[in-house]
């Protein structure tokens, strides 16, 4: 299956957070990084979600703990995932069913962070671990100096702006700029 890859702006919007248990948990911190105001519902909570300092709705899931929200994601049971699942479909929202793409209409990939660029691995749900070895990889493989490429690359895309420079001609400049930066 093709996927489209997209980066979402989170920040100060509803992310429901539905399971309580330790997968629900490594979901968090991702999730407040980008600024998203999460709730947890579930019956029981680890307390690793209870020290992140979340919204907790201490119960089953409710088609209306939906409301308002922008993503969904599914960390229960496969049972509870499918009515998320439908609930959320309803609704049009995309839902990421931790470890069960049966039940998921977004994949969260494996993901590099580093001087102000990200990038995300997918296997389409089909193999997160090897999505895990390559993120390792690409990480290896990144310039150790990646702040200066990205240092470059902002102030030269103020002057591209500024200049009116076509976009055809922004990628061998950018080019010959990281050369410049290794005499």
């Amino acid at each position: 299956m093709d996927l489209f890859p997209v980066f979402l702006k989170l920040s100060g919007r509803l992310v429901v957070v539905v399971g309580g248990g330790p997968v629900a948990a490594s979901k968090l911190d991702a999730l407040l990084n980008a600024r998203a105001d999460v709730t947890v519902v579930a019956p029981q909570v680890h307390p690793a979600i209870r020290a992140a300092g979340v919204r907790i709705e201490a119960r089953e899931f409710q088609p209306s703990d939906l409301d308002d929200a922008w993503l969904v994601v599914a960390a229960a049971t496969p049972e509870v995932n499918a009515a998320v699942a439908r609930e959320a479909a309803r609704r049009r929202l995309f839902v990421n069913a931790v470890d069960d793409p049966a039940h998921a209409s977004a994949y969260l990939g494996g993901v590099v962070r580093r001087a102000g660029v990200t990038i995300a691995i997918s296997t389409s749900g089909e193999a997160p671990a090897l999505a895990g070895v390559l993120r390792e990889a690409i990480d290896a493989v990144l310039p150790d100096d990646l702040e200066r490429w990205t240092a470059s690359a902002r102030a030269m895309r103020a002057r591209w702006k500024a200049e009116g420079v076509p976009m055809a001609d922004r990628r061998p400049q950018l080019i010959d700029a990281l050369k410049e930066l290794y005499p």
